[in-house]
């Protein structure tokens, strides 16, 4: 977890570069991250986190 989130790593989704600190709108950041390796990878992250849930998703049905 990031205890300073104004100076954290965020992912842009709108430009898909890597921000350091609260430079953006909210609705086109996510994070926030550690390291800004983590921030790169955070479309990355998002796949793994959305095909973990599905398959739980699935087998709660």
């Amino acid at each position: 977890m990031v205890d300073d989130i104004e100076h954290a790593y965020w992912y842009n989704m709108r430009t898909g570069e890597v921000e350091h600190g609260l430079l953006s709108p909210s609705a086109e950041r996510i994070g926030p991250f550690q390291t800004r390796p983590e921030a790169e990878r955070a479309l990355e992250k998002l796949r793994e986190n959305s095909a973990k849930w599905a398959e739980e998703d699935a087998a709660d049905d």
